[in-house]
């Protein structure tokens, strides 16, 4: 494929993404230029526009085409609950359970120093604004059950004022799930978090 370096170029581009391997990338540059060629240009237009009209939320960080998006629009949604995420696609999630009705705070990514991920990157100018605010009763840190989410909720846990509610997302044994195939880290966290069955 040296003789053809537009396509080494796309194959290239294609492995930054993630999730996408030197194999994956190839597949896709293929399928692209030879079954759907058609789909090219859409693509192009829609990678394009998005560039141009995509951009944080004002209110909560969340990606949007409006000063604020469409979550942070709501009518109905309860200002004294403030649910901090590590990305677009948590929050997302936990809007797609219909279970919780309070705001969100989107930091774009985890404390990660191995990467060169510090604070500054976590837009704490605009998540202390929000904290900040009167009617805030409870900030919820569902940040991902990995060493740096479990950092970055620790951090970011001392950043809330005194007087508000701090909690955690609770981790454990997935609905469905079989106890003697569950890991200990799970099955531990479960027995932590437990409740009390008339909750």
């Amino acid at each position: 494929m040296a003789d053809v370096p537009s396509m080494e170029a796309l194959e290239a581009l294609l492995r930054r993404l993630p999730g996408i391997g030197p194999r994956s990338a190839q597949r896709i540059c293929y399928d692209l230029l030879v079954r759907k060629r058609n789909l090219l240009p859409q693509l192009a237009t829609a990678l394009e526009r998005a560039h141009a009209a995509v951009r944080f939320c004002q209110r909560c960080n969340n990606l949007s085409e409006a000063p604020l998006c469409a979550v942070c629009k709501g009518l109905h949604r309860d200002h004294s609950l403030l649910c901090i995420v590590e990305s677009p696609a948590d929050l997302r999630a936990i809007e797609d359970t219909g279970m919780f009705s309070g705001d969100y705070f989107v930091l774009m990514g985890h404390l990660s120093p191995l990467d060169g991920v510090g604070p500054e990157a976590l837009h704490l100018d605009r998540l202390s604004e929000r904290l900040a605010e009167a009617d805030l009763q409870e900030v919820i840190f569902a940040t991902n059950p990995t060493l740096e989410g479990e950092a970055t909720a620790q951090f970011l846990a001392d950043l809330v004022p005194a007087g508000i509610t701090i909690s955690r997302i609770a981790h454990g044994v997935p609905v469905g799930g079989e106890l003697e195939y569950v890991d200990r880290g799970t099955l531990g966290r479960a027995l932590h978090g437990r409740r009390l069955l008339d909750e």
